[in-house]
């Protein structure tokens, strides 16, 4: 019998940056594939579930182009991207078929996973691959992706899919040893982070935003998705993806990269995708009464506790609740339209059908429908 996720096997996401896949610009970094191809086949004979979320296809589309620079354009790099995205999946399957592995390719664009509906059938895709014993090869489908729609990196569309399976670790492989107290290119007395809770501010501060000239993401979206992916219970490693059997390391807990988890429960899957959906369709600003009790005792959000509304959107809909100083503080699904919401705010619950002209609900938000970030 085929297990599957339910079954407890140890499912690892596994993420590799486009400067590791194309030898910073260079092609397909041939033998660096092949040594991440061998240490993953390794693990699925230990009975491991891997999903990889691979960067590379606009990278692989400039090699093919002979472009030096990442184009600025839209269509440029959707046209970069379809051309590289054929070699990507190929040099995967060519290579996992020698160990007589399937895989499966997977692009997603923010749209595929900001609707519940179209969430949950990527899950039930993603875990009937698994079932299958599959390797599922997951992107972001930058050939339809716009500036609206983009995850904006594949370290995010990384924490995504680790929710989505219910992953036991989020693996980011990148061109550095892991987090560093200071960026250590700049600084030699920069030391590695070994091991964080994931939600510790320290590391806002130490994380650096630049990235290399192929990629969009730098350290502080590789945290970012280190904390989403702790939503669904996952703890993340970041490490250098060249060194010698690194997955094969890690896999025998050796202490290398740096080692983020949290010690909060996982959350449930309906407040993962309310917490991993990157786009609201408006904002609740709100007083210090409500940002507290939101956050400390975990309770829905009433319209007293609402002192402006930006934007326009409808019932159910994703609204984003932020601070008087600009901190997105919780996110969830409104009761209430804009229009609606602007008549009740600041005013008792006791007051919303004489304002409405009808019995509505007490709360803009219910606690159930939203998520702290």
């Amino acid at each position: 019998m085929t297990s599957t996720i339910t079954d407890k096997k140890t499912c690892w996401v596994i993420k590799i940056g486009s400067a590791l896949l194309t030898g910073n610009g260079q092609g397909l970094a041939v033998d660096a594939l092949d040594h991440w191809v061998d240490q993953i086949a390794k693990l699925k004979a230990m009975n491991y579930d891997i999903v990889i979320v691979s960067s590379g296809s606009v990278a692989e589309g400039m090699t093919r182009l002979g472009l030096q620079q990442r184009p600025t354009a839209l269509h440029q790099l959707q046209a970069a991207a379809a051309i590289g995205q054929a070699g990507l999946i190929q040099a995967y399957e060519t290579r996992f078929k020698k160990f007589d592995l399937l895989t499966a390719q997977i692009l997603l664009v923010h749209d595929d996973l900001s609707s519940r509906t179209r969430y949950l059938n990527a899950r039930q895709t993603l875990q009937s691959l698994l079932e299958s014993n599959v390797i599922p090869i997951v992107n972001e489908n930058d050939t339809v992706a716009t500036d609206e729609i983009r995850f904006g990196d594949n370290d995010t569309l990384a924490g995504q899919v680790a929710n989505l399976v219910d992953a036991d670790r989020l693996l980011i492989l990148t061109d550095q040893q892991g987090v560093f107290t200071k960026d250590p290119r700049k600084h030699r007395d920069a030391t590695l982070i070994q091991a964080c809770d994931v939600n510790d501010k320290t590391l806002d501060a130490v994380a650096s935003d630049s990235s290399g000239n192929l990629g969009r993401g730098g350290m502080s979206t590789k945290i970012k998705a280190a904390r989403l992916a702790a939503r669904s219970g996952a703890d993340t490693v970041i490490a250098d993806g060249l060194t010698n059997d690194i997955i094969t390391q890690l896999a025998a807990n050796e202490p290398l990269g740096t080692r983020l988890s949290s010690a909060d429960s996982p959350i449930s899957q309906r407040k993962q995708w309310l917490s991993g959906s990157v786009a609201s369709c408006g904002r609740l600003i709100i007083d210090q009464g409500a940002e507290k009790k939101l956050l400390e005792s975990g309770s829905s959000l009433l319209p007293i506790g609402v002192t402006a509304v930006n934007g326009e959107f409808s019932r159910g809909d994703l609204v984003s609740c932020v601070s008087t100083d600009g901190r997105e503080v919780a996110r969830g699904l409104t009761n209430y339209t804009s229009e609606e919401a602007n008549k009740i705010i600041g005013q008792a619950s006791d007051q919303l059908s004489e304002l409405l002209g009808y019995g509505g609900d007490k709360e803009i938000i219910h606690r159930d429908n939203l998520v702290l970030v």
